[in-house]
């Protein structure tokens, strides 16, 4: 599956950084490709080991907006 996420409070490589590592260290990520200027980060997952809910709140922990 994929999904498209929009975060408003990304402007970093730093804050990329951490938000790609936060992503990559749920089970069930294929690929991740994060567009910092668009604010968009593109997930590719195994829907029966992730439900993506769980990746929001792992970003959200970070002090990011999902929106």
């Amino acid at each position: 599956m994929k999904s498209i996420l929009r975060i408003c409070n990304m402007r970093t490589l730093k804050d990329v950084s951490l938000v790609r590592n936060s992503i990559a260290s749920n089970e069930g990520v294929v690929a991740c490709q994060i567009n910092k200027d668009k604010g968009e980060i593109e997930i590719v997952y195994d829907a029966y080991s992730l439900n993506i809910d769980k990746v929001i709140e792992a970003i959200e922990d970070l002090g990011f907006t999902v929106i």
